[in-house]
């Protein structure tokens, strides 16, 4: 019988070139084959929803990094006083420590739609209120209150990470790459919104960078919350015990603490020690040398297996000695890239540390435990801020360095404690390390 052979390939010739046409399924496999696979980044955005409520909380984020600043500026310019501008910022920096927690508990307990939503309509009331209060020229006390109001602003980056850890509830590995991208999402927001807040003070009027900043959080958070799907389901009422009293996570605040005095000391030291070499006007950008470097290696650390929080507090406490030895060579470049260095143990220590939050509290109260840690970073940052403000006034800009590298080292000490859980679990493995 005779045998049928394969259709050859078909041939054509046009001018003097010889075409041999390939079957079309030959064809069509040829960019299948091509398509690279979609890394971990990829592989995240490319679940339902979730590009749409990160832009919405990239949006409510950025003001975070604006508000301090846009404040400073605006009461400073209009009122004369940089006390009075320290003052009214500090007193809103103590109402976040006390309302923040208990925002978080409801939006555990009764949803971030239905308490985050209204709670920021509070805090942006509070912002316009105090441009109102300043432009007016009312009495000094109605700042503090005006500024207070705006405590109520919920821990924007916490509820994206609560939506995470919902959604990838059953892929630790993905969750890793989640919380990587979610920290360096808050290094580039501190990184950026100084700038801008700065930019729209001196260019357009002094007003302007508050305003705008309570415009982005509105647009921001509405947007977020209009993203139903991805909502971790409210909690209700749960008899799970406060997350202080969670093991592990009194000893991970003390951390957060001792890390939160790492980043103030190191912003008012090298704020005045660039001032004392007549850089004044370079402090914003070599500061965002940090920022970067801790951008980019959170990144980074997203595509790699997640180490142990003592080897990034090791990492930490190592590179956070380098700032100290570039100032005493008296070279403001190699000031510069020290801190780039210092900055890249900062976002995986974060990272690491917040997975430890994240698995020590009960997941009812998931906002909560992360919006406790945020206040402990905010408690370590004004205590590092004092200090080394002392320290600059008593013993010179250089040696003010010696605290962020005594504030590393005093949180490698609390990692090497029993009570503080010092491992973490392998997400490729699933058992502790």
């Amino acid at each position: 019988m005779p045998t049928t052979a394969p259709p050859a390939p078909l041939m054509a010739v046009t001018g003097a070139t010889l075409v041999l046409a390939a079957p079309a399924a030959a064809r069509a496999a040829r960019p299948a084959a091509r398509r690279r696979a979609p890394g971990p980044y990829g592989r995240l955005f490319a679940l339902p929803g979730t590009r749409a409520f990160t832009a919405g909380n990239l949006l409510a984020r950025l003001p975070m990094g604006m508000f301090g600043v846009s404040a400073v500026l605006m009461i400073a310019g209009q009122r004369g006083s940089y006390a009075l501008a320290g003052a009214v910022t500090a007193t809103g920096l103590a109402a976040t420590a006390v309302v923040a927690p208990f925002t978080a508990r409801l939006v555990d307990r009764y949803g971030q739609a239905r308490i985050a939503l209204p709670a920021t309509l509070i805090a942006v009331l509070g912002s316009l209120c105090l441009v109102w209060c300043v432009r007016h020229q009312a009495p000094a006390w109605t700042l503090f209150a005006s500024y207070a109001a705006t405590a109520t602003t919920p821990n924007i980056g916490g509820l994206s990470r609560a939506r995470w850890s919902h959604l990838l509830r059953d892929s630790p590995a993905a969750q890793h790459t989640a919380m990587s991208f979610e920290q360096a999402a808050d290094e580039l927001c501190y990184l950026l919104g100084p700038v801008l807040a700065a930019g729209l003070c001196s260019l357009a009027f002094p007003e302007a960078g508050t305003l705008a900043g309570a415009a982005l959080l509105l647009i921001g958070m509405t947007l977020f919350t209009s993203r139903r799907a991805t909502e971790p389901p409210p909690a209700g009422r749960t008899p799970h015990r406060s997350p202080l009293r969670s093991p592990g996570l009194p000893g991970l605040l003390a951390l957060f603490l001792a890390l939160g005095a790492v980043f103030g000391s190191m912003e008012v030291a090298s704020i005045a020690y660039l001032t004392a070499h007549g850089l004044t006007t370079a402090a914003g950008p070599v500061l965002a040398l940090q920022a970067a470097g801790s951008c980019a290696a959170g990144l980074l650390y997203g595509t790699l297996r997640p180490r142990g929080l003592g080897v990034c507090v090791s990492a930490l406490a190592v590179l956070m000695a380098l700032p100290w030895a570039a100032a005493a060579t008296g070279s403001v470049p190699a000031l510069a890239v020290a801190l780039l260095l210092a900055g890249m143990a900062t976002a995986p220590t974060m990272v690491t540390a917040m997975a430890l939050v994240q698995r020590a509290t009960p997941a009812a109260r998931l906002n909560e435990g992360m919006t406790l840690a945020v206040t402990a970073i905010l408690g370590g940052i004004a205590a590092g801020s004092a200090t080394a403000g002392a320290t600059v006034d008593h013993l010179g800009p250089t040696t003010s360095y010696a605290l962020p590298a005594a504030a590393a080292a005093a949180a490698l000490c609390l990692t090497a404690r029993r009570s503080l859980p010092r491992r973490s679990a392998d997400p490729r493995r699933g058992a502790r390390r």
